[in-house]
């Protein structure tokens, strides 16, 4: 049991306005797209000139390379209402403050400034270079490399359904540098694109989040200046990519509380409008009883996640675990109060003209990006099993 129990959940006044600003955002400028974007498989650049103007990215960010300093709070309220709107978009934009994270939790600040500053003024995004074709959860099977020759490193390998892949501007890519080492010989680096030797995959024909590019990111004999190895040390990398998950992983549930609320609004909308047998379906129990458990299970996952974010800012040691529940709690919901969402609409909602249809495809996804459901269980036991052992 963790001894921070008492945790203040509440925003600020500035995370309030973030608040309102996102949703008006979201209403006047995802929701009447989301559609079009969706069929169209079509990258969302005119959106994120919105998102600039009303300075998004920079609420991604901490004071120190430009941002808001709305801290990890202010991540969650953006990751929640965008994805309200649309997961699609939510995932293509939030792919830059993970694709960021490697560099804010382990760069010099001269690599901070130098990266960081241009995202947070949101002329520049990141994408996360980690998964290869045969390296999903089993990190150390991977098998990208990365050579030092005088003063450059090359790189040679192959990375696998990166979010933002070919319209990014900024990669931050993970290689063995001691592959004798396993998960301590691997390194961090930032790759610019254009560097010669690196490309890009095909674009994925994917189910959902469709106008969230997906590609490979390929390496043929890149060269990238040692200057740009995170932090400037070799075989840091799975320490920063550990630190990373931990602090998306609670952006990812707050996706996921997001596209769930969606769905469900959709549908208890649908239950007052719609007319079976003289009445509104709504005033059927068993409608009612679906109804309230997707409400449950909702709130469920805003608590848990909110509490996992407070947590993630404070530093706590069981950071990782409380992240792990809350992204797999609230995926997990999530793809059920999507299901249960069409299923109260019947036969309307297996098509696209209604918005559940969307939020159905969109949210399979959230069991599966950042950790699948089981890598989190595995998590959250392991640490489970950890602290009964230290305390026997």
């Amino acid at each position: 049991m963790s001894d921070d129990l008492m945790l203040d959940l509440s925003f600020t006044e500035d995370q309030l306005s973030l608040r309102e600003l996102v949703r008006d955002v979201v209403k006047n400028e995802v929701v009447p797209a989301r559609a079009e974007l969706d069929a169209n498989h079509e990258w969302p650049t005119k959106v994120f000139e919105k998102f600039k103007e009303a300075g998004l990215f920079s609420a991604l960010f901490e004071e120190e390379v430009g941002g808001m300093g709305l801290g990890m709070m202010g991540n969650i309220i953006l990751s929640e209402e965008i994805a309200y709107g649309c997961l699609g978009v939510g995932t293509a934009f939030l792919a830059t403050k993970l694709g960021s994270l490697p560099i804010e939790v382990g760069g010099t600040p001269e690599q901070k400034k130098k990266w960081l500053e241009p995202v947070a003024a949101g002329e520049k995004t990141v994408a996360f270079g980690l998964t290869e074709p045969g390296a999903g959860s089993d990190v150390p099977a991977m098998t990208t490399i990365a050579e030092k020759k005088g003063e450059k490193y090359i790189l040679n390998g192959t990375k696998q359904w990166i979010s933002g892949a070919g319209q990014a501007d900024i990669y931050t890519v993970f290689a063995m540098t001691n592959k004798s080492r396993g998960t301590r010989g691997i390194s961090c680096f930032v790759v610019e694109k254009g560097t010669p030797g690196f490309s890009f995959g095909k674009k994925e024909e994917k189910l959902g989040i469709r106008c969230s590019e997906t590609r490979q990111l390929i390496f043929e004999d890149c060269e990238v200046p040692a200057e740009n190895i995170v932090g400037l040390r070799e075989n840091n990398g799975f320490l920063h990519a550990l630190k990373t998950l931990n602090l998306s992983r609670p952006a990812v549930a707050a996706s996921a509380v997001g596209t769930a609320q969606g769905a469900f609004d959709c549908a208890i909308q649908y239950a007052r409008e719609r007319e079976q047998f003289g009445v509104k379906i709504a005033s059927f129990q068993a409608i009612q009883h679906m109804l309230a458990d997707m409400a449950m299970g909702i709130e469920a996952s805003r608590l848990m996640t909110y509490r996992a974010a407070k947590m993630a800012e404070k530093g706590g040691k069981d950071v990782g675990r409380f992240s792990a529940m809350a992204k797999c709690f609230a995926a997990d919901t999530a793809m059920k109060v999507a299901t249960d969402a069409i299923q109260i609409h019947g036969g309307y909602g297996y098509t696209s003209e209604y918005p559940v249809e969307k939020y159905f495809r969109d949210a399979k996804i959230l069991q599966i990006y950042e950790g699948t459901s089981q890598i989190q269980r595995n998590e959250i036991a392991a640490g489970l099993i950890k602290e009964a052992a230290s305390k026997m």
